[in-house]
């Protein structure tokens, strides 16, 4: 007996709005499998107003309102189940938040959670990592988003300590990450594994994805330190309009990718990785998995 569900997640992030909608496969017997159906990204990046207006424009909010309300046809269309929406660190400082929401709401039916860093590393780390990942390794996951980027150990398959720092994208972009909390990331990481012998990088993000996809490497081969830094050295020798033209970056990648490399550099710098893993998971995988398996505080069925 074969069943299929549809699940979508929602994800309001820095720079970014995406939603993913996943078919889950249920057999008899059998594991249930999550595939992909749709995945529609919107760049809207909330981050370049809140992290120096403190708030979302009116630009903006009418950009959100439209875009939930294209998500909530789409998902109406794909006949989506449940979902969930969450928003990360641009939403969670904007001082009108919940205006927006409430707004968002009450146009479109869409309710937003804003959720804190810790609880966006654990839904990440809800993720079915286990497909990705050597059981007798250790892994330093870094997932990189534009207004933070969340830092979990993994030991044996399991997270045993994660930490959100207000280091991203859009913030690196308008140069108002602090000093001292680039030091607070270093001794994070150093301190956390100082007494691992070898560590790998797991990087999720899609700055990370775009440079693994460029690199023609086999799913599930690292890429190496060496060659991170290679490609973080040529992309500093084209303008923005080169990463556009030469590059065939997209015109909101093209100038995030420079500081998302950067973090995820530092990650290994700072931890002793020579290898950074790339399995393609984030936010929104692990919002529909949280939701599959209900641990999540709240979802959605669509109406």
């Amino acid at each position: 007996m074969l069943t299929i569900k549809k699940y979508a997640a929602i994800d309001i992030g820095s720079n970014a709005v995406r939603l993913l909608i996943s078919n889950i496969i249920e057999e008899k017997g059998k594991p249930a499998r999550f595939k992909k159906s749709s995945l529609v990204r919107v760049p809207i990046r909330l981050g370049g107003d809140v992290f120096l207006n403190k708030k979302i424009s009116k630009e903006n909010i009418v950009r959100m309102v439209d875009t939930m309300q294209a998500f909530k046809l789409l998902m109406k269309s794909h006949k989506v189940e449940k979902y969930k929406a969450c928003a990360t660190s641009a939403m969670r400082e904007a001082s009108n938040a919940k205006k927006v929401t409430d707004l968002i709401v009450t146009e479109t039916g869409i309710k937003i959670d804003v959720i804190e860093g810790e609880e966006e590393a654990a839904i990440i780390a809800a993720t079915d990592l286990q497909a990705f990942i050597n059981p007798n390794k250790i892994y330093l996951y870094v997932d990189v988003g534009g207004g933070s980027s969340e830092f979990s150990i993994i030991d044996k398959g399991e997270k045993i300590s994660s930490k959100s720092f207000k280091i991203g994208t859009v913030r690196l972009l308008n140069d108002i990450v602090k000093k001292e909390t680039w030091a607070e990331l270093e001794m994070w990481i150093k301190e956390k594994t100082k007494n691992i012998d070898k560590i790998d990088v797991l990087g999720s993000g899609g700055n990370i994805n775009k440079i693994f996809k460029i690199s023609g490497k086999a799913l599930g081969k690292p890429l190496t330190y060496f060659y991170l830094t290679s490609y973080y050295n040529m992309l500093q020798t084209y303008s923005y309009e080169e990463r556009i033209t030469e590059l065939d970056l997209n015109q909101d990648r093209a100038d995030v990718i420079i500081p998302a490399t950067r973090i995820y550099l530092s990650a290994m710098k700072w931890s002793g990785a020579k290898d950074i893993y790339v399995p393609k998971i984030g936010l929104s995988d692990g919002i529909i998995k949280s939701i599959y398996n209900d641990t999540v505080l709240s979802h959605t069925k669509l109406k």
